[in-house]
C-alpha cells in the first residue's frame, strides 16, 4: 500500500490506496436536554460532509427533530444565526461542510428562553 500525501493522493488508483489512510476520526456531541447527552467517536472517509456523518452515525433516524431540520436546511450554503442547529467547535457550518480530522460535530438544541433574560430574572430575585 502507498501512503497518501498531498502530492500523490489524487494520482493514485483506488486499489493502491490504503483504506486506513483514507479514514478520519470525528466526534459527535448532542445535549438533547439536561439529562440526556450523546457522544460518539466515528471513523469516516476523508471528504465526508457534516450531513453524511450525521447520517452514518444514525442520528438522523434516532433524533427525528434533527432529521426534519436537516431536510429543511440541506441546500442552505450559509448558516443563519438563529435557526442553525449544527456546527464544528461552536462555529456554525453548512451541512455540506467537509469534515477535517478530529472535528467535533456539535448539534445545538433550541433554547427555551433567551439566556440574557434568564440572567436578568435571576439577578432580580
Amino acid at each position: 500500500m502507498v501512503k497518501l500525501t498531498a502530492n500523490n493522493k489524487g494520482n493514485m488508483p483506488k486499489d493502491m490506496i490504503d483504506p486506513q489512510d483514507a479514514m478520519i476520526t470525528v466526534y459527535l456531541a448532542y445535549a438533547e436536554d439536561e439529562q440526556h447527552q450523546h457522544y460518539l467517536t466515528l471513523q469516516v472517509a476523508d471528504g465526508t460532509t457534516l450531513y453524511a456523518a450525521l447520517e452514518h452515525a444514525s442520528w438522523l433516524t434516532r433524533f427525528e427533530e434533527l432529521a426534519t431540520w436537516c431536510a429543511e436546511m440541506i441546500e442552505v450554503a450559509v448558516p443563519t444565526a438563529k435557526r442553525w442547529h449544527v456546527g464544528i467547535y461552536a462555529q456554525k457550518q453548512p451541512l455540506s461542510y467537509q469534515l477535517q480530522p478530529f472535528d467535533r460535530i456539535e448539534v445545538y438544541r433550541s433554547l427555551s428562553a433567551d439566556p440574557m433574560s434568564q440572567r436578568k430574572s435571576k439577578s432580580r430575585v
